[in-house]
């Protein structure tokens, strides 16, 4: 969450050519609703099964880079899907990610408070990141060029 997914790979796919596609986007437009409504009306597990949908349908029909909601690869079944596929973390720390959100943030995983669910969140998902990863890249204080120059150089 503020790691940059969206914004650095239509960047990336626009550098290397290729066309970008986010499963975020692909649920919304499935539902017909934001990701926040989907949470809202239908509740995180609805969410999470579209999501892993979402990702196989990706992953099989598209040849270029692929952004995934931060949750996606919660599901043991999405990082199944995943194996054999170049996966990049884009990490982001607590203080980066809080800026870049905003303590006002309308995200469903956020309602509260926003520092400590965020803490909260990248504690529990950045061993699972780190574990589905090929290449991990540090976002703090980059902006998304520099971000996109070092994926390039480290996978061609």
């Amino acid at each position: 969450m503020g790691a940059g997914k969206s914004t650095v790979g239509a960047l990336l796919a626009e550098a290397w050519g290729v066309p970008a596609r986010d499963t975020d986007a692909d649920v919304e437009a499935l539902e017909g609703r934001s990701i926040s409504d989907v949470f809202v009306d239908s509740g995180e597990a609805h969410f999470r099964d579209l999501e892993r949908k979402a990702v196989a349908e990706a992953l099989a029909a598209h040849e270029g880079v692929l952004s995934l909601g931060g949750g996606a690869v919660l599901d043991p079944a999405t990082r199944d899907l995943l194996r054999g596929h170049r996966v990049v973390f884009l990490r982001v720390g607590l203080a980066e990610a809080v800026k870049r959100v905003g303590l006002g943030s309308s995200r469903p995983l956020l309602l509260g408070n926003v520092r400590s669910r965020i803490k909260a969140l990248l504690d529990e998902r950045t061993p699972v990141y780190e574990s589905v990863a090929t290449l991990t890249v540090d976002t703090d204080g980059k902006d998304p060029a520099e971000v996109v120059a070092e994926i390039r150089e480290a996978l061609g």
